[in-house]
């Protein structure tokens, strides 16, 4: 578990540092920044429970990694980043609130719940923004709710006894939003991902598998 949780904030947490210099507005480009170094500090901390956290991040192959589709899909629309990251922190909210069973995950887990708190807040915002704004932002909202939503059974994998919460927090806002809550489902599974995580992998990994046991 702690490696899927690790993997997955690791992952969208590079997804956040894609829209730096391409976000819509220049206050979105910190905002992201700040959100994936929030991400990239629980991985690290996730990542220091169970092994060497460079060895873990920059030399495994993608059939080696256990995060969710979810966080390795192309940023694509920005509508599909904001429900994505909405998605994702009503979930870390949902999962903080429990007891993971150690001192160690306990301490992570009290001091991510504020961050994630945050991005929840930063993403419901933008959420109802463009789901209630003019029929090119709610249709492209929508057609971002009806990807994200059949992935969440995945996403909630590591916990599922959070998914109706996340579910039911989720379908409460898009419905304020204006937008039709999904009824759809995906069979998706941790371990089979899609072509885009190598694609991922190949940048992130690239300087250091390069200068193989380099010190800086």
């Amino acid at each position: 578990m702690i490696l899927e949780l690790a993997d997955d904030a690791l992952i969208l947490s590079h997804r956040c540092s894609e829209w730096l210099t391409r976000s819509p507005e220049i206050e979105l480009d910190i905002a992201f920044g700040n959100i994936g170094l929030d991400l990239l500090g629980q991985a690290r901390s996730l990542y220091a429970l169970v092994g060497d956290e460079d060895q873990l991040a920059y030399h495994r192959d993608a059939p080696e990694w256990r995060n969710c589709t979810l966080v390795e899909l192309p940023n694509g629309d920005f509508a599909f980043s904001m429900m994505r990251l909405l998605s994702f922190a009503s979930y870390e909210c949902a999962l903080f609130r429990t007891d993971p069973g150690t001192d160690e995950l306990r301490a992570i887990y009290a001091k991510a719940a504020k961050e994630a708190a945050y991005h929840l807040e930063h993403a419901e915002a933008w959420v109802l923004r463009l789901g209630d704004g003019t029929d090119v932002s709610h249709a492209r909202m929508q057609e971002a709710a009806d990807t994200v939503w059949p992935l969440l059974t995945e996403l909630c994998s590591p916990a599922p006894e959070v998914e109706e919460a996340v579910r039911t927090q989720l379908a409460s806002i898009l419905t304020t939003a204006t937008l039709t809550v999904p009824n759809a489902a995906a069979d998706t599974q941790r371990g089979e991902h899609t072509p885009h995580l190598t694609e991922l992998l190949d940048e992130m990994q690239a300087l250091a598998r390069e200068h193989e046991g380099a010190t800086w």
